[in-house]
């Protein structure tokens, strides 16, 4: 069941699931467990009949006989954890095209359906998927998370002190919270035992749901290195030997953590579409907190262990980024760019030819010369480069260059 304390916080998702059950007879919210999906659902229609087959008695009848079980339920349910039972998904296809009403059946589910090998019917034409992410820093602060629609619309124009100084200290909070409703409402050293308890339980009981793994200490082990190596490019072979794992071992763990919404991969953006297939991704923790605690950092480490947080830094501004785009444009495709010479950029979104670039840095003000990669980023993509900005410390939007390039505060994430 997702945490309480979501009842509190309006999700900026709603919007999207009120108008996909108007005209859409499946709605299924995917998302990782504890980010707030019963509740979600439970608030938009309390008077909706809800079904967790978390409950065993539940989850036993259900894989007994699945369209005797759908059969039997009123006309219009939500079945939360979804994913304990795939092999309800037959039987509510055949139970929608008996009766086509839009907003018949929400599913919310802990793993990506989608990507399950045990999911072999579809509900194309069907299901409307959206996907809740951990809490974003504007739903936190109750702000509209503007921020992309105004980066997508070229409304990020320089401001001399547009955001208030954003200490160092203040940025840690945020990275160490992120954004599970039962974690960044408790004290830091309180969050950590939250975090690994939730791994704890994931394991114990979600990993079975969605993978056949006897050696769940070594799935274990793969998310918390994945987590020192995070926002690094995925090289298997060196986890394989790093964790003593066979090379398909590690590509299983790999898509087993991804379909829990535990970790994401970022894949490289090139101008030729063919040659992104074959370039290597970065490997992305979803959660920043999670993450902190995965890396044992701690408040304290801000100065003196820069570089590991400058890489959860990264993380956290491509969930941040991720996660507004499920609301603000959801056909918004996000990458990481890197090229023979080794420059970078840590994010590159692109919608069709159109492309934007972000990079992040911790420092507190920045140059022309930080933006290097967007310029290299913009010659790859020539006509289609729309802009490229620098999430830096500092509170004022700066001109770098020409007017395509700009440092931002790292604050209007959740400012605007």
């Amino acid at each position: 069941m997702d945490g309480d304390h979501s009842d509190y916080l309006p999700r900026k998702m709603q919007e999207a699931l009120e108008v996909a059950l108007k005209d859409t007879p499946v709605v299924c919210v995917l998302g990782a467990r504890q980010v707030g999906k019963s509740t979600l659902v439970r608030r938009l229609a309390p008077e909706r009949a809800f079904i967790s087959l978390d409950e065993e008695p539940f989850a036993r009848t259900a894989k007994a006989d699945p369209e005797g079980f759908v059969n039997g339920l009123p006309e219009f349910v939500t079945l939360d954890e979804v994913q304990r039972v795939p092999e309800l998904m037959p039987a509510i296809k055949l139970a929608v095209d008996r009766d086509r009403r839009p907003g018949r059946f929400v599913l919310t589910g802990s793993a990506n359906l989608l990507l399950l090998p045990t999911l072999t019917e579809s509900l194309a034409g069907r299901m409307e998927i959206l996907r809740l992410h951990p809490f974003t820093e504007a739903e936190k602060d109750g702000q509209e998370g503007a921020f992309l629609r105004g980066l997508l619309a070229g409304k990020l124009r320089p401001e001399i002190k547009s955001s208030d100084p954003y200490s160092g200290q203040a940025l840690v909070k945020r990275l160490l919270a992120g954004g599970y409703p039962e974690a960044f409402q408790r004290t830091p050293d309180r969050a950590r035992v939250w975090h690994r308890q939730y791994l704890e339980a994931i394991m114990e009981r979600d990993v079975r749901d969605v993978a056949q793994i006897r050696d769940v200490e070594g799935l274990a082990r793969t998310l918390e290195l994945l987590a020192q190596q995070g926002a690094s490019l995925l090289n298997v072979s060196e986890l394989g030997k790093a964790l003593a794992l066979a090379r398909a071992t590690v590509d299983h763990y790999l898509a087993v953590l991804q379909r829990l919404f535990l970790v994401r991969l970022l894949p490289a953006w090139h101008r030729n579409h063919a040659k992104r297939l074959v370039k290597a991704p970065k490997v992305h923790l979803t959660d920043s907190g999670l993450a902190a605690t995965l890396m044992d950092l701690h408040e304290e480490d801000w100065n003196t262990n820069r570089a590991r947080y400058g890489h959860l830094l990264e993380s956290f501004v491509i969930q941040q980024l991720r996660a507004q785009a499920a609301w603000t444009d959801p056909a918004l495709k996000l990458f990481h760019y890197r090229d023979k010479d080794q420059v970078e950029v840590d994010c590159v979104m692109t919608r069709g030819s159109r492309v934007w670039g972000v990079e992040v840095k911790a420092s507190q003000s920045v140059g022309e010369r930080d933006v290097k990669g967007l310029v290299r980023l913009a010659d790859q993509a020539g006509q289609g480069f729309e802009r490229g900005i620098i999430l830096y410390g500092g509170s004022s939007i700066i001109r770098l260059g020409d007017d395509r390039f700009h440092a931002v505060p790292i604050s209007k994430l959740w400012e605007l």
